[in-house]
């Protein structure tokens, strides 16, 4: 059962890269996350409404998911976006977002008490090298930008990472429905304010932009968004940020099935790293929490009455020898 959410959670994930470039074709990324997020807003908040989903959440809870919203997908999509228009390529703007593992493990033990072992140290470690592999000859042909928008998708990928820890560090269980739905309202509120400001709110009308936008509300968004948080409480911080690992080599591939873009053998072989990194971490995750072999209880000391009893018959049986 983890493997197929995991492996469904990849291809969703992945998914949002293709609907993007789907979009593209039409309409600037605003327009896109727009109409992305404010019909899905209005559809879940009238089903929220209807069944009472907010009967049982607090004003703080629902903010607390309201910033977790913002990170996870305001910060981290506008981010990637905005880079991209810069200039910065999708390959880089990937090895970027692919240190995210190695930056979520060496914060999860400290902030989380998840401890990450020698073994998933490896395995992270691994999974960057395969992510590098398949993204440098697309870092290396970038030229003419600016170096700051590289910090871009940086900022992208921890903003992505702080929502992680916020989510996990909550002590309110919030249904996935309830956080689906505060996430995109929240979505929804930033990109439309976005587009109004800059003019760029009027949909197109070619029917490819509606067949990107359904692309990404039900796969990228349900099943992205929505496999990554059900993921993460099944599997741990470490083991679903592992799989991110994947995303790049996985979009390589949809895009050379999808747009005729080049699958190299440098594209081959970044593949198997990857899947070599996931498989090390994932492996090293179950021995880690393996049950500990049961040993004796150690009998329970003595307590005062007990002690007194044992006393007086000692005494007692003195007495009569």
């Amino acid at each position: 059962m983890d493997f197929l959410l995991s492996a469904a959670f990849v291809l969703c994930w992945s998914s949002g890269f293709v609907g993007a470039k789907l979009g593209a074709q039409d309409a600037g990324a605003v327009t896109i996350l727009m109409w992305r997020f404010l019909p899905l807003a209005v559809v879940l908040a009238a089903v929220a409404a209807g069944r009472g989903w907010w009967r049982t959440l607090t004003p703080r809870t629902v903010g607390r998911q309201a910033v977790i919203g913002l990170l996870s997908q305001s910060g981290y999509l506008l981010t990637v976006y905005y880079a991209i228009q810069l200039g910065v390529s999708s390959g880089t703007t990937a090895l970027i977002d692919g240190t995210q593992p190695l930056v979520a493990g060496a914060l999860a033990g400290p902030l989380l008490h998840q401890y990450v072992s020698g073994r998933q140290w490896l395995g992270l470690c691994l999974g960057l090298g395969g992510v590098a592999v398949v993204t440098t000859a697309d870092a290396g042909a970038s030229s003419g930008v600016a170096w700051w928008t590289y910090l871009i998708p940086f900022a992208g990928m921890l903003s992505l990472v702080a929502a992680t820890f916020l989510d996990q560090r909550s002590r309110t269980p919030v249904p996935p429905t309830v956080s689906m739905t505060v996430h995109c309202t929240t979505s929804a509120v930033v990109f439309t304010t976005a587009a109004l400001a800059t003019g760029a709110a009027a949909p197109p009308s070619a029917p490819s932009f509606w067949l990107a936008i359904a692309w990404l509300v039900t796969l990228s968004t349900f099943g992205g968004y929505g496999l990554y948080w059900l993921v993460l409480q099944r599997s741990g911080i470490t083991r679903v940020n592992t799989l991110m690992f994947l995303m790049a080599p996985v979009t390589a591939v949809w895009g050379a099935a999808m747009f005729d873009e080049p699958f190299t053998v440098q594209t081959a072989v970044g593949l198997g790293v990857a899947l070599s990194a996931v498989a090390v971490v994932h492996t090293a995750g179950r021995k880690s929490l393996a049950p500990a072999p049961s040993l004796p209880l150690p009998s329970p000391p003595c307590s005062a009455p007990t002690c007194l009893s044992r006393r007086r018959r000692t005494v007692s049986r003195r007495a009569d020898c």
